[in-house]
């Protein structure tokens, strides 16, 4: 006997009844089915094939993620859109129960024991990379005792260390506590930043895929923004100055939007998008508040045209930028606003041919990078006359 695990059931999935039996008895027995999210355990057998007419492929066709199991309790899980083995190990009464991995994208991310359908007992987790970042006991489904990492959803390091009855700590040399977080179940954690001084610097609360609820404060603990973040960006909510005031709303990631540095200094204003800088900017200074930059982003990086100011406010370069970095035609000031290098840039650095000027006015040409062949149509073929070639 052959079982399926009714999982992951999405709305549209209701119209595949249609492609299964069009009686109206039919269809209204799996619209139950499929509405109580409740009932866990579809069972296929003959009894079932005979009253209603399905076999194995028609479960396969109504279960977004569906499970095999032979007679000794082995069992393979796999999603119906892909066919893709998320899950295979030892199942009863349908719930993974005893030793099991399990895998994403083809890659294994947690090897270990469960019980009733959750990570039970010892196990380990790995990340894209293969690397493992916790090995110990698990309660529940949740990090219980042992040795790990946390990250954000941008990737970022929070806490490496001990884990002790599903809570962490990380310190700073003051013995203040930096970081600490708290599992409260189903993959959910609470978790908390501090200021060297002791200060909350934000504390969040996962109540989502990948979204969570928010609080960010300032350095002497006047509260920064209240709201959601999704997939680690400001997604809804308030923002508020250093004074306490209501600065402006933010929803669903889009509108103008002000940034501050954890001691109030306005550091960006423009638009957002998504939850990123997307559109005309300009940047300050963290420290002073003076004007950095000017210019346009995409997703969070310059993109397009920009200026670049040193501390003095003086301008210092204007061109075109891509992914954050000088890529394009640019042009080079010196402190007393007089040009120096007016050519082309490639992901930051200088490359192909610009013009390097002298105190006089007058200037060189110059290559950067490899050597652009030219040709004059008489023949000739090479750099252009007076180009100097440097290597950049």
């Amino acid at each position: 006997m052959e079982k399926f695990e009714k999982n992951d059931i999405k709305i549209n999935q209701k119209c595949n009844i249609n492609l299964i039996q069009s009686t109206y008895i039919i269809k209204n027995i799996f619209s139950m089915i499929f509405d109580k999210t409740k009932l866990s355990l579809v069972i296929y057998n003959k009894y079932f094939q005979n009253i209603l007419g399905l076999n194995v492929e028609d479960y396969k066709k109504i279960s977004g993620r569906y499970i095999i199991i032979d007679d000794n309790g082995n069992g393979k899980e796999c999603l119906q859109s892909t066919k893709r083995l998320v899950f295979e190990g030892k199942y009863i009464n349908g719930k993974r129960n005893g030793n099991g991995k399990e895998f994403d994208y083809g890659q294994i991310i947690f090897e270990g024991e469960y019980l009733n359908g959750k990570r039970n007992g010892k196990g380990k987790e790995y990340n894209y990379k293969h690397e493992v970042i916790f090995e110990g006991e698990y309660l529940n489904g949740k990090r219980w005792n042992g040795t790990g990492k946390e990250y954000n959803y941008l990737d970022e390091l929070l806490f490496d260390g001990n884990y002790k009855n599903g809570q962490g700590k990380k310190y700073y040399k003051n013995g203040n506590i930096e970081f600490e977080f708290e599992y409260i179940g189903n993959k959910r954690m609470k978790r908390r930043k501090y200021y060297e001084n002791g200060n909350i610097e934000y504390e969040t609360e996962d109540i989502g895929e990948k979204l969570e609820k928010r609080k960010d404060y300032y350095v002497n603990g006047k509260l920064k923004f209240e709201g959601e973040f999704l997939k680690g960006k400001i997604w809804n909510g308030k923002v508020y100055n250093e004074k306490g005031d209501e600065e402006f709303k933010i929803k669903e990631g889009k509108g103008f939007i002000k940034e501050y540095s954890s001691t109030g200094v306005l550091i960006f204003e423009g638009k957002y998008f998504y939850g990123e800088r997307y559109g005309d900017g300009k940047e300050y200074n963290s420290y002073d508040g003076k004007l950095r930059f000017e210019g346009h982003y995409t997703f969070g990086k310059r993109d397009g045209y920009g200026k670049e100011y040193d501390n003095n406010e003086r301008l210092r370069f204007e061109g075109y930028y891509l992914s954050g970095k000088r890529h394009g035609g640019g042009k080079e000031y010196d402190t007393n606003g007089r040009l120096i290098y007016d050519g082309g840039y490639s992901y930051g650095k200088r490359r192909g041919i610009g013009r390097e000027y002298n105190q006089d006015g007058t200037y060189k040409q110059c290559c950067y990078g490899e050597p652009i062949i030219v040709t004059d149509g008489s023949g000739y073929r090479g750099l252009p006359p007076g180009t100097t070639l440097l290597w950049g």
